[in-house]
């Protein structure tokens, strides 16, 4: 910085550093009041989860994972939020004192701007990646331990980033999959799953009787207290699902806790065949050249 004089640089000296201790303390207040607010902020969405439970929260006993998980976004929210705010406050501190120095701000602004263009361009995917990860973290698509289905991959969530989505598929295989990739999602462990059980028997049984023995199997396994707190609901044997090549397909919807549809399934499909063979109810049998018969 040319000084003409030695009374000019006396006069900036006593000026200009004075100026620049209040910018600098001017942002840690600003920052300190903007992580302030975020705190606040984070605090209140808390206790509204906690508080004031969704329609379906309401519906059926709240899990404390659910609890915890909100927390855990609004933490992960705070922490994104407090990372931007020191950043951008700290670019215009930095800005503002490197006037105070006099330095030509034009030049480097536009060489940034350009740079800035030519970044854009080339990390683009980058870009794309990290605001899909923002607003699935806001909207809460899922989160660390949902079986998801990705279109690409399905699989239990095991890290929910920014940038990627990590989840682990029923062979063991871990993926990693790019936010920005993600065009839907699946979750299958929202609010409740529904299990579809269908028993198929001999074309020539008796619809009503078949089915008279599905709703005891149901009751049987609903009244167990092994599996009735799996349930949502009793199970619902809805009646003939189909008729095709001499068989005859019964249909049971039970509606579960999300993870449980698997399980129900085949206790149920094992108890329906032991009640079926005990009242002599015949299955759809395969011949040796493939077309289904009949005992």
């Amino acid at each position: 910085m040319p000084f003409n004089t030695m009374d000019e640089f006396l006069v900036w000296l006593l000026d200009a550093p004075l100026r620049i201790l209040i910018i600098i303390f001017g942002a840690i207040i600003l920052r300190w009041l903007v992580h302030r607010s975020i705190g606040q902020i984070e605090k209140s969405a808390v206790s509204r989860a906690e508080k004031r439970p969704g329609r379906l929260d309401r519906l059926m006993k709240v899990d404390p994972n659910d609890l915890e998980r909100r927390r855990q976004r609004a933490l992960t929210l705070g922490s994104l939020l407090r990372s931007l705010s020191t950043f951008g406050i700290g670019l215009v501190a930095v800005l503002m004192v490197m006037s105070e120095f006099g330095l030509p701000l034009g030049p480097l602004l536009a060489s940034a701007g350009v740079g800035g263009v030519a970044l854009g361009f080339g990390a683009q995917s980058l870009v794309k990646d990290f605001l899909s990860g923002v607003f699935m973290i806001i909207e809460d698509q899922y989160g660390v331990g949902d079986v998801i289905d990705t279109g690409e991959a399905t699989g239990t969530v095991e890290e929910v980033g920014l940038r990627i989505t990590r989840l682990r598929d029923a062979t063991g295989v871990v993926w990693f999959i790019r936010n920005g990739e993600i065009l839907r999602i699946g979750n299958k462990s929202e609010g409740w799953a529904a299990a579809l059980i269908d028993i198929p028997v001999s074309y020539e049984e008796e619809p009503a009787e078949v089915i008279d023995i599905l709703e005891k199997v149901v009751d049987a396994v609903y009244g167990d207290e092994a599996w009735h707190h799996k349930f949502v609901e009793r199970p619902d044997v809805v009646g003939v699902e189909s008729v095709s090549g001499g068989v005859m397909t019964v249909r049971i919807v039970a509606k579960c806790y999300p993870g449980e549809q698997w399980a129900i399934p085949r206790v149920m499909r094992q108890r329906a065949k032991d009640q079926l063979d005990a009242a002599g109810v015949k299955g759809p049998q395969i011949n040796p050249f493939g077309a289904q018969t009949t005992q």
